[in-house]
């Protein structure tokens, strides 16, 4: 199914049948890709009183119980609530489902300098590299796929190894020209030992003076090589969970102008 929409007085067309899935599995494997010093998933049969909820244990059932951290294994969605005190759900916080996004394909920059828990060799994203790739487009959504971009991504343990991560300059930027949904192919949006300083997430979020509630920041995406960067329908979904974060499964469909 295609449908046809009108975006800054242009038209473009969109193919509903031909999804493209930017979200990491959940699986068990110990090789899937996590962080923060988390334990692979666990997916076991519930056992008790003479029941097995496995059918290959002689079970009449699959029943499954399934322990994980949405931050640290797999794709995720996160509201303000994952840095402030009060309680903020993802699942009251995402109420609509698909945007304008645009990917784009960054190398992050060595920084040269040392700056409060910015120190110099880290990898950052600047705000002079996202206008530039983002342009004269006002996307509601930005999908950021950092370079180079190897298959090792789905199976990389971030745990202690200083991953790339967004300067909170180049967050407060997408705050302000209205982004409402960064999606990063990274664990996190800040350095991983920054003393919780957490500068990016307040930035984007306008934390704690003028909370932008309505944004949503998700983290651990896979952006394959064979999707270009430009326009897209995102449609971004979460399991509703009543947390400041979920799994979620964020798909592209692309955008060609008519």
């Amino acid at each position: 199914m295609k449908i046809t929409l009108n975006i800054n007085q242009k038209n473009f067309e969109a193919d509903l049948n031909n999804p493209l899935d930017i979200s990491m599995k959940l699986s068990t494997d110990e090789e899937n890709s996590s962080a923060w010093y988390v334990s692979p998933v666990k997916i076991e049969p519930v056992k008790g009183d003479g029941f097995i909820g496995s059918v290959a244990q002689g079970g009449s059932v699959n029943f499954r119980n399934i322990t994980f951290n949405p931050h640290g294994n797999g794709t995720h969605t996160e509201s303000v609530g994952h840095i402030a005190k009060e309680i903020y759900s993802i699942n009251k916080t995402l109420t609509t489902f698909h945007y304008v996004a645009k990917v784009v394909s960054i190398e992050p920059e060595t920084w040269e300098n040392n700056e409060g828990t910015r120190e110099q060799g880290d990898l950052i994203i600047t705000k002079e590299q996202l206008e530039k790739a983002i342009g004269t487009d006002n996307p509601e959504a930005i999908v950021i796929r950092t370079l180079p971009n190897l298959e090792n991504k789905r199976t990389k343990q971030y745990s202690n190894s200083n991953p790339p991560y967004l300067c909170h300059n180049a967050a407060n930027y997408l705050r302000e020209i209205g982004v409402n949904h960064l999606l990063i192919d990274l664990p996190s949006v800040d350095k991983e030992i920054d003393n919780g300083e957490l500068l990016s997430h307040k930035a984007f979020w306008n934390y704690p003076t003028d909370i932008q509630f309505q944004k949503t920041i998700t983290e651990f995406i896979f952006v394959k090589n064979s999707i270009e960067d430009g326009m897209y329908i995102l449609n971004l979904q979460i399991a509703p969970f009543e947390n400041d974060a979920s799994p979620s499964k964020p798909v592209l469909y692309k955008l060609i102008e008519q």
